[in-house]
């Protein structure tokens, strides 16, 4: 069959069209694997923190969660898929990587903080994402939808007031 002027253009707007596809294909990330295969507990999905002040800071990312509350690790990911931070803690130890940067602590919660922009009840996280409405002071959560894979967790106390968003991954 020749190549006819309409049947060339057909095919070179197919490959412009094609062309970002590629791309992007070829910009996506492997799928990730974390470190501590023997730990409690794995979830996946995407997270949401707005904090109510003066600023209204809101901090959004994907993320990887294994582990437990006493020892885990917290990987948060970009849109596209790069790495924005990892987070790993073990009794009186945590480590916060971000790009080129490593800062260690003997608190969990004070990296957490520095990492999110505000507190997080963490050890309830965990006992939330599984479903138990465990009581963190100044928190409410909302466990309504989590078979859903949603969960929502509002913060009255202490002031600015907050609100977590985590929409898990479903299998």
């Amino acid at each position: 069959m020749p190549d006819t002027p309409e049947r060339s253009r057909r095919q070179l707007c197919a490959a412009l069209a094609a062309g970002p596809l590629l791309f992007l294909a070829g910009c996506a990330q492997p799928p990730r694997q974390l470190q501590q295969a023997d730990a409690a507990g794995h979830w996946s999905g995407r997270l949401a923190l707005q904090v109510e002040d003066a600023q209204n800071q809101s901090f959004s990312a994907g993320f990887e969660l294994q582990g437990t509350a006493s020892t885990g690790e917290l990987l948060l990911f970009t849109p596209l898929g790069s790495t924005l931070a990892r987070l790993l803690w073990a009794p009186g130890q945590a480590t916060l990587q971000q790009g080129g940067d490593m800062r260690t602590s003997d608190s969990l919660p004070a990296l957490v903080q520095e990492l999110t922009g505000s507190a997080l009840p963490i050890a309830a996280l965990f006992d939330w994402l599984q479903g138990r409405a465990t009581a963190a002071p100044g928190w409410e959560v909302d466990l309504s939808r989590i078979a859903q894979g949603r969960l929502l967790a509002r913060r009255s106390d202490p002031q600015p007031p907050a609100a977590l968003r985590v929409v898990l991954d479903t299998p």
